[in-house]
């Protein structure tokens, strides 16, 4: 009896925060819409991050942030849950840039924020949309902007690392940008695949240190190896690509 009690009651607080994590992002999507500038509606962004996650009964912990090199970087996290973007705005500083699948700004209103707080999108379906888009996230690195990716593309119900994709790795070379590892720990279980609502818990965003460029005409390579090694090393998750791990492929 007890058992079912506390279901329903976790049920019913999830439904109220799901209307009250709505309400944020509705809110959210107006301020970037109203606000001028792109500094300001990233700060409100991430405020608001933070607040809807507290309103998720999520317990955010950042362990690292430290680490994080002033100025521009890129950073390179697994990926498990859609909390993943909402914990890592709230967590990681205001002028990052995520880059994220192009269909995300087709969705409702979320697609219209991510636009407005410079969000880069890029194509995974089409050749040369992937060509186009991949060029374009390069210049954006070579201007020194700060990029937040998910090299992994995509999640799904099975728990571990899959293959990275190479754009991160491409753009902090052509950028000479140092490369920052971060490991998401709790979100899959907080919101795992096909789930509605949250459950309460814990998510931790630890930031490793910034990875030593390599030299040659394979840093590329070397790069996303090391920094997949480096996740995989602290993720409590198997490894589903194990060729790309041991020789960088």
């Amino acid at each position: 009896m007890r058992r079912v009690l506390v279901g329903a009651l976790t049920a019913a607080y999830g439904v109220c925060a799901l209307v009250l994590f709505s309400l944020i992002l509705v809110t959210a999507a107006v301020l970037a819409l109203v606000v001028p500038r792109l500094e300001w509606r990233r700060a409100i962004t991430h405020r608001l991050a933070s607040v809807a996650v507290a309103v998720l009964a999520v317990r955010l912990v950042v362990e690292g942030l430290e680490r994080l090199p002033e100025g521009s970087s890129i950073v390179v996290a697994n990926h498990s849950s859609y909390l993943d973007g909402v914990v890592m705005k709230a967590a990681l500083p205001p002028r990052f840039s995520f880059v994220i699948k192009r269909e995300a700004a087709a969705m409702p209103i979320a697609g219209i924020l991510m636009k407005r707080i410079g969000s880069e999108f890029v194509d995974r379906h089409s050749e040369r949309g992937r060509r186009r888009d991949a060029m374009r996230v390069i210049r954006r690195a070579e201007e020194g902007q700060a990029l937040v990716f998910f090299p992994e593309g995509t999640f799904d119900e099975v728990p571990g690392l899959k293959r990275f994709h190479v754009g991160a790795f491409a753009a902090a070379v052509r950028g000479g940008m140092p490369v920052v590892p971060v490991v998401i720990h709790g979100a899959r279980r907080a919101l795992p695949n096909r789930r509605l609502l949250v459950r309460p818990g814990r998510v931790t965003i630890e930031i490793l240190a910034p990875l030593p460029m390599p030299r040659g005409n394979d840093a590329v390579d070397e790069l996303r190896r090391d920094a997949r090694q480096e996740i995989l090393r602290r993720l409590d998750e198997p490894d589903l690509a194990p060729q790309q791990t041991s020789r960088g492929r």
